[in-house]
């Protein structure tokens, strides 16, 4: 999979005025707390609650109206089904999100809210991605993967390009190991994959 830095680029122009220029800020009593001063790039105050509409959008941008005509397809527990059925409503096409039973009711609630048609499986017996399969091949809808895309990545990496041009390019992009794409992306989003680091931590899957 290649991604390269004007990748990101292209991604932050096909998303300018399309979503949320979210703000930096930081907190006095964290840096004391920690001892390093540390800039927060606020993604929680992103169209659909979190960064993850970059990606998604970015991805039905880079497709044609003829793929996009069918419809789209992703598996998630919340925020990536968020994002692909905002995204979807705001390129005029439909989505169908997969997402396991045990969902919270609010981010279920927000799929179908903007749109999606929600298909409920079982994380414990179910294969999520053989779910997804069947249903591309049936109806012919794009799959829009939570990761391992490079429009994906590409999109994500936006969010680091906005936090360097505001002046917090020194130092190091610190971010949680999780199986979305943030790690990989947030390294090319700081086009400094020699420096970028992951501080290891834990969520739950995407």
């Amino acid at each position: 999979m290649s991604l390269t830095l004007d990748d990101v680029r292209a991604a932050a122009r096909r998303l300018a005025h399309r979503i949320h220029r979210t703000p930096v800020i930081a907190c006095q009593s964290f840096n004391d707390a920690c001892g390093h001063h540390v800039f927060f790039k606020c993604e929680n105050l992103q169209r659909a609650g979190a960064f993850k509409i970059r990606g998604a959008l970015n991805k039905l941008l880079t497709l044609t109206a003829a793929e996009r005509a069918p419809g789209v397809v992703a598996f998630s527990s919340g925020n990536h089904a968020q994002g692909v059925a905002l995204a979807a409503r705001m390129v005029g096409t439909t989505a169908v999100v997969c997402m396991p039973k045990d969902v919270p009711a609010l981010k279920l609630e927000a799929a179908r809210n903007y749109g999606a048609e929600v298909v409920s499986y079982d994380r414990m017996t179910d294969d999520r991605e053989q779910l997804v399969r069947e249903i591309v091949e049936r109806t012919g809808r794009v799959l829009v993967p939570p990761y391992d895309d490079p429009a994906i990545l590409a999109g994500q990496g936006t969010a680091a390009l906005e936090l360097l041009s505001e002046g917090s390019s020194e130092g190091r992009p610190e971010t949680g190991l999780s199986g979305d794409g943030t790690p990989e992306s947030r390294r090319w989003r700081a086009g400094r994959a020699d420096r970028a680091c992951a501080r290891e931590g834990t969520s739950a899957a995407r």
